[in-house]
């Protein structure tokens, strides 16, 4: 497969970008492989995947007047944060990330230079240049002592201001100079970027590569000398999946712009962690014990009216039936450290879904999943809801009165990506009108994209059927 191919192929895979997106990838890639002064570098397109919720390389050109830093072939790749800082800065700002130490998916200390793709203004990917850094870092290692004797003149910025900062020691402190560059910090700031991935140390580093709030230095300075003169600034923000308070203090005697980052990620965490478990208790209630109970409720009340003892007899066994099975979905969801076969999963769902539609309609339901294929079990009850809803759908909507029906359901593997794909040979609609009043249309993109942090694909056209193909990430299991 050649690059172009390989690229086309990743995004597609990986990430929900357009086909315009793509072209304009291709075009950087073009542009990368004319540049003359590229002989001597290796040249990087990174991607944002949707699926590994991670930076994927997408494209690589080797270096052709000395050897590639790389060994191995690492287009497919993840690029990780706490290895490179750069390329998810870039992304998740669109600003440029310039001469940021890191380290290569082969443990080599490297240099990167990072610059945004952008696609009427939306930042695409990356293109990614790369030296080998060991010699630099030798340096700035020996520069150590000098550095913190730079440290130790700055301080009396900081004296001068122990009176903002006495009651605020656990949070990080940047000090810039009118210039933007970095003159002082403390100790929790160098561990902050430590901790964000940064390897360089971050004294004398400028304002454009330090900032985790999207701004620049010189828009910072027009707001506090222009927009709110003399005023402190307070902004609550995101940087990937960190959260931060950053307050921002122009000291006009001395020119010293004093940076203040309260990291609260973990308290958003906790958040979001609470949020989550509620959803999910909402969901199993309202979703399988509420209705079935509804459902309980209206066969114990036929149950009374009849006066054949059968039918009451088979009444109460479905009652039973039906308990037994709302039961089941609350203790499945408590088994959030096993593992169960995606096969039996689907097979057990399209055995419910058959039980459940039989004698009413003439439809065919074959399976083709992955044997090999294992998930967690909260994993379980969020896709035998996703296939559940998708079946009642084509039950409901798919085909005519008379018509007979296909439905086929594969699961797929590649590597530690899932890709489940229901289609049927029904009617078929428009997937880009509005079924905003849709239930199980939302419930299926929700389960999706909120709770397998995946992306769902969904093709149909009049009278050629429907398919719907939902991908995410699994972790590694190991199963005995």
């Amino acid at each position: 497969m050649n690059k172009e191919a390989e690229l086309i192929r990743l995004c597609r895979d990986y990430s929900s970008l357009s086909d315009s997106d793509i072209q304009e990838l291709l075009n950087a890639a073009q542009q990368v492989e004319e540049n003359l002064g590229y002989q001597d570098i290796d040249v990087f397109i990174d991607i944002y995947s949707d699926v590994k919720k991670a930076a994927l390389v997408v494209y690589h050109k080797p270096p052709k007047m000395k050897a590639s830093l790389y060994q191995e072939v690492v287009v497919g790749r993840d690029a990780l944060l706490e290895n490179e800082p750069g390329v998810l800065r870039t992304l998740e700002t669109g600003m440029n990330s310039v001469k940021l130490m890191a380290l290569s998916q082969e443990a080599v200390l490297i240099q990167q230079s990072v610059y945004p793709i952008k696609n009427q203004e939306k930042t695409i990917g990356v293109t990614i240049l790369e030296k080998d850094f060991a010699e630099e870092f030798v340096r700035v290692n020996n520069n150590i002592i000098s550095d913190k004797m730079d440290q130790i003149q700055s301080s009396e910025a900081l004296n001068h201001l122990d009176d903002i900062f006495v009651n605020q020691l656990h949070e990080a402190i940047l000090i810039f100079d009118n210039y933007g560059y970095l003159v002082s910090s403390n100790l929790v700031a160098e561990r902050l970027y430590r901790k964000i991935g940064y390897k360089d140390q971050i004294l004398d580093m400028h304002y454009d590569n330090l900032t985790l709030d999207y701004t620049t230095f010189d828009y910072t300075m027009y707001q506090m000398t222009y927009e709110n003169p003399n005023q402190p600034s307070e902004i609550e923000t995101g940087y990937l999946n960190y959260y931060f308070i950053i307050k921002k203090i122009w000291i006009e005697n001395g020119g010293k712009l004093v940076v203040i980052i309260q990291d609260c990620t973990d308290v958003k965490s906790k958040e979001a962690e609470i949020i989550s478990k509620s959803v999910a208790i909402r969901e199993i209630h309202h979703r399988v014990k509420n209705n079935l109970q509804s459902i309980v409720s209206l066969l114990r009340i036929q149950a009374r009216r009849t006066k054949s003892e059968e039918a009451q007899k088979v009444l109460r066994e479905s009652v039973s039936r039906i308990m037994a099975i709302a039961s089941t979905h609350e203790l499945l969801s408590k088994q959030v450290e096993d593992c169960v076969s995606l096969h039996q999963t689907l097979d057990a769902v399209t055995f419910n879904f058959r039980h459940l539609i039989q004698n009413s309609r003439d439809i065919e339901l074959s399976l083709d999943i992955d044997r090999d294929i294992h998930v967690l079990s909260d994993e379980m009850v969020t896709i035998s809801l996703i296939v559940n809803e998708l079946l009642q759908n084509i039950f409901d909507h798919a085909f005519e009165t008379n018509q007979q029906g296909k439905v086929q359901i594969t699961g797929k593997k590649d590597r530690d990506l899932v890709s489940i794909t229901v289609a049927d040979n029904g009617v078929g609609f428009d997937p880009k009108a509005n079924h905003g009043d849709s239930l199980g249309l939302m419930i299926i993109n929700s389960y999706v994209k909120d709770k397998l942090k995946g992306k769902i694909k969904i093709e149909s056209s009049k009278n050629q059927g429907t398919i719907t193909c939902f991908t995410f990430r699994i972790n590694n299991i190991d199963v005995v």
